[in-house]
């Protein structure tokens, strides 16, 4: 049996939406961008929903539109994968982090409450949050807080309430990193719309897929606009095909993907409770394997969407031999994450180092991502846990 990391769930009908486009001369910024964008605004409530090339150009767009710039601050999680920290470093701002909590693997609250009050206050209580160096701007042209990104991690919402209370009081930007949450709710709220913008990612193995991809939503007019304008070379309403007036990216999704993630999102409900249901398996056939810890839902999380299903293993377990003993019995699996902060570029630029944040890297260091996606059956996931269990005997047995 040949087991896949993920597999994206396709028809033939969202093979024959592409074709429909090809044959058409209509291959950019065309009827199906708009559909698909409708669609979100549907699915979501949402005002405003832009199409983008991917999740990491949302993001990025979502920094811009925030007026974040040179020397500001926006606090984060080192918890995720690199793009949401990378956004802030492509406009010269600087990512400072917060752990997460050691049960979702999203933004603790209250070390994000505490951050804040510190970095406002200044002086010596704002230096324990500030990396080690600061190779983007000099310390007296360091800035204050602007914005505050948590990420939604593995398709659960972070705790929202407290971190708009956070940011209210503070007149923060609440920048919600969706990629993985599509589908997901927090206290019966869309994820995406937790925050003041959200962004998800069409990657082959989210819940929709248009190979790549990403929108934006938001409910504010002007950022809005002026993200649609940045999407597409920074070209303004009014303005002719070669006037720009604004600094802005080829950040446009096309029509073929746009066509593919529409066909997706007719089924939407039927691609998340495949999903939902090779995630029960899981935790059922894992359930008598004391040394793993499946993933853990609260209470907040109303709606659960399952982008990847990621384990933890015990302390007294080597995770990486674990992990190299079933991809030599046929079944690929990955850490998941790496820590951002320990990234050898974020080493470089900002003398991060281990021990920094500490429930970050226990979580690195045993969380393993196993084979997952919504065409896998319960033949092949009983097979996948009796392999873990039996690498689990024989690394004892090693020790």
């Amino acid at each position: 049996m040949k087991i896949r990391m993920s597999s994206p769930d396709l028809t033939d009908a969202d093979r024959q939406a592409v074709m429909d486009v090809v044959n058409t001369p209509n291959l950019s910024m065309g009827p199906k961008i708009d559909a698909f964008e409708k669609a979100f605004c549907d699915l979501t409530g949402a005002k405003h929903a832009i199409g983008v090339n991917s999740g990491t150009a949302g993001l990025h767009l979502c920094v811009r539109a925030a007026d974040i710039g040179v020397g500001d601050i926006v606090i984060t999680t080192p918890f995720s994968f690199v793009a949401s920290t990378n956004v802030i470093l492509f406009e010269k701002a600087v990512p400072v982090f917060v752990d997460v909590d050691p049960l979702t693997g999203n933004i603790d609250t209250k070390r994000l409450e505490q951050a804040v009050d510190d970095l406002f206050l200044g002086g010596d209580a704002a230096l324990k949050w500030l990396p080690r160096q600061l190779p983007l701007v000099n310390r007296g042209a360091l800035k204050s807080v602007k914005a505050v990104l948590p990420v939604d991690v593995f398709g659960q919402p972070a705790d929202y309430d407290p971190i708009n209370a956070i940011a209210s009081r503070y007149n923060l930007t609440v920048i919600e990193d969706s990629c993985e949450a599509l589908g997901g709710e927090y206290k019966g709220k869309p994820a995406g719309m937790l925050g003041d913008y959200g962004v998800f990612a069409f990657y082959p193995n989210k819940q929709i897929t248009t190979g790549e991809g990403g929108m934006i939503i938001t409910d504010d007019d002007r950022a809005a606009e002026f993200m649609r304008a940045l999407r597409n070379q920074g070209r303004a309403p009014g303005d002719t095909w070669l006037q720009h007036t604004h600094l802005g990216y080829n950040y446009r999704l096309d029509e073929m993907s746009a066509a593919l993630g529409l066909s997706q999102m007719e089924r939407l409900e039927a691609l998340l409770k495949s999903r939902a249901q090779v995630a029960e398996w899981y935790a059922h056939h894992l359930a008598q394997i004391e040394e793993v810890t499946p993933p853990q839902l609260v209470e907040n999380t109303t709606q659960v969407s399952w982008f990847v299903y990621v384990i933890r293993v015990d302390k007294s377990i080597n995770r990486d031999r674990l992990a190299q003993m079933l991809e030599n019995d046929g079944v690929p699996v990955r850490p998941y994450f790496a820590p951002i902060h320990l990234q050898p570029y974020m080493v470089n630029m900002f003398g991060y180092q281990h021990g920094d944040y500490p429930v970050t890297e226990d979580l690195g260091e045993r969380s393993l991502a196993l084979p997952f996606s919504g065409r896998m059956t319960e033949e092949e996931v009983v097979t996948v846990c009796q392999r873990i269990a039996d690498a689990l005997v024989a690394a004892q047995k090693l020790d």
